[in-house]
């Protein structure tokens, strides 16, 4: 539907309550974004469903806001049948627009309903142009960027690229990458690609001898609205569908505020919830310590001294959907009135006039009336009038007609647009693995690499094979970096083309955007555990895309990969440290930055255990896990590749742990299965 202020960004509201639904319309969202059943980022958030779902898009629909639905955790092959039952319900009840991170969501709604528009969540973590040009080749229209860039990389992306672009405004900052977060997963077993995150990153962790050294304070870039704008962004989203209505309506309020050049208080924002204030070290790309911050009490007591003030806001209707009125007043005949508001026009009748005795109606007199609209969302912006000579009607007669007229345009911009709505196909493609496994090992540095004979494949860091393009041989794979940021892109890419012409064929991709960069560098790409594939649907689709081999995600158990099926050669990694975040902004930065730095601190949780940490070249670092994984002595499924994932290991322990995990060996030192044997929510 065409929403209101259609030249500027939408502002987009969180949704999780009915309560702050009516919050973030009233207080003049342009389109809002909630859950419907458990395929979605926030399962603990209230859901939409059912009738309860097509009233609330009735609602908004009414008030001139869009609504988009949240399908955006990865899915498991037992699950696509409701995934496709809540596709249909979405689809049947009118919403906009679905939000989407596993592609088999894609694909389902692609069968059932291709009138829905596809939005690709920030949990694909697509940050540069690439990975928005490969949604746009899979057919989305939106994508929702990192949270993690820079106003100068989103105008970047932006001058690149043609889908529309989505980025986050205001709210919470998760610190690790999202969509290639485990933490959560690995500590509690609730995993935060599907929606049940604990937020394990908000306690206690020591690096450095800074305290919470996890925790970042929430972004605020109300004030850039302006920047957003020019530079073409479609969307400004607001994080917080766990939140209240009242911190809904005061940052909906905000942004508004300054998408209508009025101020705003950033202090009533910081009162209602943040963490020790806001930041903006993303969006300058300053990212230092002052990012860094946790909840405290007196930020709790301040939010109970504004409550009053915010729920003035969204008491009611706006009245801000613009309508026309013509009214008809002529002797002998019933009155007519005409509410028109650029799509739908309605006519409704209403008594015969009567011959004045005193106070004919005037043109003011019926305006008077008919443009009382309070309580709906509309106002009159365009009168006319044709009222005979010495005519009379009753106030009460023409309030009647506005109130019957109003509610009948609110029905008609209420009703469900019509739709093809299809069953889905939910064979599942493939058969199920039973072949001889090869062993492939990812090493993480040059002096890190040993030679053994029960090595199939390995692979190295693209950066590592250009300055030794001698370990270029049928069986070595590049690694591209999982996280290319824009000014790395085309460094990225050329250095790409210049491997192909050395003999490379295989590169490890991790994200969907270095999946399109192979492609177009005429690379062949190996999926990795970072595309997140949790099921047979989205292999399949890689599959479609040119990936050759997938290595499916580290949440999956042992049964559930078992079940697996697929035309694809499949892997999964077996041995080696986790990584179980990707942290553009650095826990170990000082206010000194980077200086005496050798990039290996450790970050320490409150029981003493200690998680090694990986600088990527200043560029970004990964947090890995305090034990290694270790599954070669146990009953594994019979996959096509075993992964052995090196990364802070010495070139004698890598060799140790090569040979250790060819012979089935059980390790001598301490170590984790992982999520392997674990049943995770």
């Amino acid at each position: 539907m065409k929403r209101k202020n259609a030249d500027n960004p939408e502002i987009l509201a969180p949704v999780g309550t009915e309560g702050s639904l009516e919050a973030a319309v009233y207080a003049g969202a342009d389109a809002v974004y909630f859950g419907a059943g458990a395929c979605n980022a926030r399962r603990n958030a209230g859901q939409f469903t059912g009738e309860r779902l097509t009233e609330a898009v009735r609602f908004c629909h009414a008030h001139g806001v869009n609504v988009h639905v949240t399908v955006n955790t990865l899915v498991r092959d037992e699950e696509r049948a409701d995934v496709a039952d809540t596709l249909t319900e979405i689809a049947e009840s009118g919403a906009d627009a679905i939000i989407v991170q596993d592609l088999t969501v894609m694909r389902l709604a692609k069968q059932i309903c291709p009138d829905l528009q596809l939005h690709g969540s920030t949990q694909m973590a697509v940050h540069n142009a690439s990975g928005v040009k490969m949604l746009e080749d899979l057919g989305f229209s939106r994508v929702v960027l990192a949270r993690e860039l820079s106003i100068d990389e989103i105008r970047k992306i932006r001058e690149q690229t043609h889908a529309e672009l989505e980025c986050f405004v205001h709210g919470a900052l998760c610190m690790s990458a999202s969509g290639i977060c485990y933490l959560s997963a690995m500590l509690g077993e609730r995993s935060g690609n599907r929606g049940m995150c604990a937020q394990p990153c908000r306690l206690p962790f020591v690096c450095n001898g800074a305290e919470y050294a996890l925790s970042l304070k929430d972004m605020s870039h109300i004030a850039h609205y302006g920047t957003y704008r020019d530079i073409g962004i479609s969307s400004l989203k607001i994080e917080g569908r766990l939140k209240s209505p009242d911190y809904v309506a005061a940052a909906v309020d905000a942004v508004r505020r300054v998408r209508d050049g009025e101020p705003y208080s950033e202090q009533l924002l910081r009162d209602v919830f943040s963490r020790g204030g806001f930041t903006e070290g993303y969006y300058t790309g300053k990212r230092n310590h002052t990012m860094f911050g946790m909840r405290t009490q007196e930020d709790a007591k301040r939010a109970q001294n504004v409550l009053s003030d915010i729920r003035n806001i969204y008491r009611g209707p706006r009245n801000d959907v613009p309508v026309s009125m013509h009214i008809e007043i002529k002797e002998g005949i019933p009155a007519t009135l005409t509410v028109d508001d650029g799509t739908h026009s309605l006519t409704v009748t209403g008594d015969i006039p009567e011959i004045a005795i005193r106070s004919p109606l005037t043109d003011e007199s019926v305006q008077k009336s008919l443009r009382k609209t309070g309580g709906t969302p509309f106002a009159v912006e365009a009168f006319q009038s044709e009222i005979g000579e010495g005519l009379m009607l009753p106030a009460s007669a023409l309030n009647a007609m506005r109130r019957s007229a109003l509610e009948a345009l609110y029905e008609a911009r209420a009703s469900i647009p019509k739709r093809t709505v299809r069953k889905s196909d939910l064979t599942i493609a493939g058969e199920l693995r039973n072949t001889e496994t090869q062993l492939f090992v990812r090493f993480a540095s040059i002096e890190q690499y040993t030679d053994n004979t029960s090595i199939d494949y390995y692979s190295l860091p693209v950066d590592v094979l250009s300055t030794y393009p001698e370990r270029i041989t049928e069986h070595t794979v590049g690694e591209i970096p999982i996280l290319i940021y824009p000014d790395e892109e085309q460094r990225m890419t050329d250095l790409l083309f210049a491997l192909k012409e050395r003999g490379l064929r295989y590169v490890l991709a991790e994200n969907i955007g270095a999946v399109r960069m192979a492609k177009e560098a005429g690379l062949i790409p190996i999926g990795g555990y970072g595309l997140n594939v949790t099921n047979s649907d989205a292999i399949e689709a890689y599959q479609d895309m040119g990936v050759a081999a997938q290595i499916v995600s580290f949440e999956l158990s042992v049964p559930k990969i078992r079940d697996l099926k697929s035309m694809l050669p499949l892997g999964m990694i077996v041995a080696g440290r986790l990584p179980l975040m990707q942290l553009r902004s650095c826990p170990a930065r000082s206010n000194k930055g980077c200086v005496q730095c050798e990039g290996r601190p450790v970050v320490t949780d409150r029981k003493g255990a200690t998680f090694p940490r990986v600088c990527r070249e200043r560029r970004y670092s990964t947090l890995l896990n305090s034990v290694p994984l270790y599954l070669c002595d146990k009953p594994l499924p019979p996959l096509d590749f075993y992964v052995i994932y090196l990364t802070i290991e010495s070139k004698e322990e890598a060799a140790s742990l090569i040979r250790l995990a060819a012979a089935g060996d059980p390790p001598k030192t301490p170590h984790t299965t992982g999520l392997a044997f674990r049943k995770l929510l």
